[in-house]
């Protein structure tokens, strides 16, 4: 633990606020579009079918379970990312993997994105939904640990820098 910084908290702060960006972002695009709740929807109803259950309910259930599974998924996204944080504070290298994973992992959720435009009542809209939605997590929670921890300008620099802190 970072001094004065508990992961756990830290984390599901900043997975929470990134998770509520993303979801006003997606209320957003479906309701200019003229169907709210429709990407939570199509989504919760995909989980539900990934999972095994009964997939032909009702829309407040598709999007209560999507809700779930996304706060739940960023909230761990967070404590992952808040670990990460706070052992660059002892070795700054851990910054480089981490980046290196951070694009990794968005390059796939790119790949989701195209198989959703192809496979799913999403259609043409995910890479935009996908990608808007990613940066605006990435932004969040970046500035979130960012604001949290001053030292993480200096600690990147030698990251890259292949020097100590």
């Amino acid at each position: 633990m970072a001094q004065g910084h508990n992961t756990v908290r830290e984390g599901v702060v900043a997975g929470v606020l990134s998770a509520t960006a993303i979801a006003i972002w997606l209320l957003v695009v479906d309701a200019v579009s003229g169907h709210p709740f429709f990407t939570p929807m199509v989504l919760g109803r995909g989980l539900l079918h990934i999972f095994g259950m009964r997939a032909d309910d009702t829309v407040f259930r598709y999007v209560a379970v999507y809700t779930v599974f996304h706060y739940a998924a960023f909230a761990l996204i967070g404590i992952i990312v808040t670990s990460i944080v706070h052992a660059a504070r002892r070795t700054p290298a851990v910054l480089a993997g981490f980046l290196l994973t951070f694009v990794a992992f968005e390059i796939g959720f790119y790949g989701l994105a195209g198989i959703l435009s192809v496979n799913s009542e999403l259609q043409g809209l995910a890479w935009v939904q996908i990608m808007v939605a990613n940066l605006i997590a990435a932004a969040v929670m970046l500035g979130f640990m960012w604001r949290r921890h001053p030292e993480l300008k200096r600690e990147f620099a030698a990251a890259l820098e292949g020097t100590d802190a």
